[in-house]
């Protein structure tokens, strides 16, 4: 671990008022950190926390540390030619937690798909086999709210954009799933991107582990990172899988994180008897390739997790005949390559503000039509369906966009496809 700092003798401002910020204070208050400013551009909490005296400029310039609220772009906040002159100081809740604590160790998961299923999981096995263990992060729970005792594991989603300010984070455990084209927007360039994802084994030592995808392997290498590297393969966890008996686990789309998962259980010492029966009980999460009702032949999966075309992929990799809702707010330099899995399609229904980003990639290469939203999309699929009824089919929302453009989060959306799926459903079957 860091080495603890007495943050009492640091100034720091909080540039960010959501949940990590208001955790952030909670926790300053918590260990008598008084020499702190607080900051929000939103007018209502200006207002709650008298910010409108607040000097922020200079503030920014003299404070030891500046820790910034994870999503916060230095291109789009309102003072970023004052953040960007001083991102040395800038860092992240996750640097504190290192900071102000050696009475825990960690487990950090990171990547572009498959990070809270696979700390999820983790989470479930570690508490099966009695470890103390709290989980939090970019999964929901900012880690400043969790409680530290002695000999706890951290598992801790660790996001990019938590990890582009990051300058303390030492994990024992260090999980890099995957690489794919994701938030370019925000981070400006695939480079950047990649470097905040291997931020995570820079302060490693020798007797600290990184589980990584083979891909990356190469590049891991060359950087020269100190701690033991562990390449996880599908070939180990194979015949453990069939042992397993779990629906949600049998499917091919969580291979990827359950070789992770099966490595980690290895350095652990855990027994691949106690690692069945663990995964035995395990219940996926909401949103990420969901099976939420079975109709007949039908089977309905909520995928809205899906906020990438990498994501999509994987998911119409794995069923046939699919009835397929896609479309949100596109991603950028998001790649959509069908080759294969067009095969799979029967016909796709677009939704969203961004109908001809999808229609462009999708002519000549599926069938579609344009829907516009989900009631409309289910009713049509329902329809559509009909002379498939003899045979297995799946209608799938798995949209490879952002959910932005016409709901609140990929939870929104997700809910209620799930909603109109059922009554729907009910009504026309």
């Amino acid at each position: 671990m860091s080495q603890n700092l007495n943050l009492k003798k640091f100034s720091f401002l909080v540039y960010g008022l959501g949940s990590t910020g208001e955790s952030i204070i909670k926790f300053f208050k918590k260990n008598s950190i008084s020499n702190f400013y607080v900051w929000d551009d939103k007018k209502k909490l200006k207002k709650e926390f008298d910010l409108k005296n607040l000097d922020i400029k200079k503030v920014i310039k003299e404070v030891d540390y500046i820790v910034l609220s994870p999503g916060i772009s230095l291109k789009e906040a309102l003072y970023k030619k004052e953040l960007s002159k001083f991102k040395k100081k800038i860092i992240t809740d996750i640097d504190l937690l290192y900071l102000s604590n050696s009475n825990f160790k960690s487990i950090v998961v990171t990547g572009s798909n498959g990070k809270s299923t696979t700390c999820k999981l983790i989470y479930h096995l570690l508490q099966k086999n009695k470890y103390k263990v709290a989980l939090g992060g970019n999964i929901g729970t900012p880690v400043l709210n969790l409680k530290i005792k002695k000999n706890t594991f951290f598992v801790i989603e660790a996001s990019s954009f938590q990890l582009s300010h990051s300058k303390f984070i030492k994990p024992n455990y260090a999980i890099l799933l995957n690489i794919t084209n994701d938030h370019l927007d925000w981070h400006g360039s695939m480079g950047e991107y990649v470097r905040s994802k291997f931020k995570i084994f820079k302060l490693q030592t020798k007797n600290n582990f990184a589980l990584i995808n083979k891909n990356f392997v190469k590049a891991f290498n060359k950087k020269k990172y100190l701690s033991k590297l562990i390449t996880p393969k599908f070939t180990s966890y194979e015949k453990i899988k069939l042992l397993i008996n779990n629906n949600y686990l049998s499917s091919k789309i969580n291979d990827e994180n359950m070789s992770f998962v099966f490595s980690l259980s290895k350095l652990l010492k855990i027994k691949d008897k106690r690692f069945i029966s663990s995964m035995k009980t395990f219940i996926g999460l909401p949103h990420r390739h969901e099976i939420f009702l079975k109709k007949k032949n039908i089977t309905f999966i909520n995928d809205s997790k899906a906020t990438s075309f990498q994501a999509t992929n994987l998911a119409l990799a794995f069923s046939k005949n699919i009835f397929w809702i896609v479309g949100g707010r596109p991603k950028k330099n998001d790649k959509i390559n069908l080759n294969n899995v067009k095969n799979n399609v029967i016909k796709s229904y677009i939704i969203g503000k961004h109908t001809n980003f999808f229609k462009k990639r999708l002519k000549n290469k599926i069938k579609f039509s344009i829907t516009k939203n989900l009631k409309n999309s289910i009713i049509s699929i329902i329809k559509d369906s009909k002379p498939f009824r003899n045979v297995n089919t799946t209608i799938l929302l798995s949209p490879g966009a952002a959910s932005f453009d016409q709901f609140k989060n990929f939870e929104t959306r997700g809910d209620q496809f799930k909603k109109m799926s059922r009554l729907y459903a009910k009504k026309l079957i």
